[in-house]
């Protein structure tokens, strides 16, 4: 009988132990992932987006100091890519440093978070076919985001821009073939084309960039709009290979050729001029290339750093993924974004 009481004692505390395991885990997980309130700023608030199905996403919106809620300020969503939060630790917020450009330049910045156990390493689920499209999914969640920003803030509806690293990027890219009508600029940072999910790795060429460029347009349907790109990709990248991202510029200069006229016969007659910056100063060289219309509009930028592996570069960045030496991405993300708007 006492040998009976203390095996039942000892599978209660084994239980037990393993509940509080278990519910630890659990909670260190949702703290890396939605942050702490003492990572916030005087300037910080943190909401969760709820929509109609019970979806969920939490997000940290910093207000720069010229805000009063009278006058519409632009907003740039900032989308973190995997192992990363946006805001917290190893965060979008510090990697970026938006923060203090938002309180110089006078923009809102939203930084969404993957939601806990959504994806394993905390990615975004841009590869996920159901999150590829306008309605469902994280692109709707993040449109979602983007609306109540514009009502609880009193924002700028026709200056709402999205960046994205890594598969941020990918979902950024996303958005702006869903939600053309919501995101006047997409910013790509490490990040691949629409679709990327459907091309082979070790036989790309048997998916044309043309051939995602369909499925992208497809998904603007009656929304389409030149929505202006700007690319920024690591020559050493082997997470995200240089291809990938020269394809993401053959992918939207295609679209954007469907878009003239439906048809891909270089209609829009695009022309591309490329400069180059050398290495000083301990700093990365790079190239950059402007795609613009015959009108003289910028339709993509593209910024290619020969030295720079799989990072969000800029010289005040922290985390993970970062690159000091590399060009401010966050710089050339706001001065592309402020050029454009929802209407031109």
């Amino acid at each position: 009988m006492k040998t009976l009481d203390r095996r039942r004692r000892w599978s209660l505390l084994t239980a037990g132990t393993l509940a509080l395991l278990l519910l630890t885990a659990a909670g260190v997980t949702a703290l890396f992932q939605l942050g702490l309130p003492m990572a916030s700023g005087d300037n910080d608030s943190t909401h969760v987006y709820h929509d109609a199905d019970g979806d969920w996403l939490p997000y940290q919106v910093h207000v720069p100091p010229q805000y009063d809620g009278s006058t519409p300020l632009p907003v740039m969503m900032a989308l973190h890519g995997c192992a990363m939060t946006g805001f917290g630790w190893n965060s979008m917020e510090r990697t970026t440093q938006f923060d203090a450009l938002a309180d110089r330049e006078g923009f809102i910045v939203v930084y969404p978070s993957q939601r806990p156990f959504a994806s394993a390493i905390n990615c975004w689920n841009s590869g996920d076919p159901e999150n590829q499209q306008r309605g469902s999914g994280e692109p709707a969640l993040l449109a979602g985001i983007a609306g109540e920003v514009v009502e609880t803030y009193g924002a700028d509806a026709s200056r709402v821009h999205v960046s994205g690293a890594s598969s941020g990027a990918g979902t950024a890219v996303i958005l702006g073939a869903t939600y053309p009508d919501v995101f006047a600029t997409v910013t790509s940072v490490a990040g691949g084309e629409y679709g990327l999910n459907r091309v082979d790795p070790e036989n790309p060429d048997d998916t044309p960039p043309v051939e995602t460029a369909r499925q992208a347009w497809a998904q603007m349907a009656d929304r389409q709009r030149l929505v202006p790109l700007l690319v920024i990709q690591g020559g050493q990248d082997e997470v995200v290979p240089e291809l990938v991202g020269g394809r993401l510029v053959e992918q939207w200069s295609a679209v954007a050729d469907l878009i003239d006229d439906g048809l891909l016969n270089s209609s829009l007659e695009l022309t591309s001029e490329t400069t180059s910056t050398p290495a000083h100063d301990g700093r990365h060289a790079f190239e950059r290339t402007v795609y613009t219309t015959a009108d003289g509009g910028t339709l993509i930028e593209h910024y290619l750093v020969p030295a720079m592996a799989h990072a969000w570069p800029g010289p005040e960045g922290e985390g993970e993924y970062t690159d000091q030496a590399g060009p401010d991405a966050s710089e050339i993300a706001w001065g592309f974004a402020e050029q454009h708007s929802l209407f031109g």
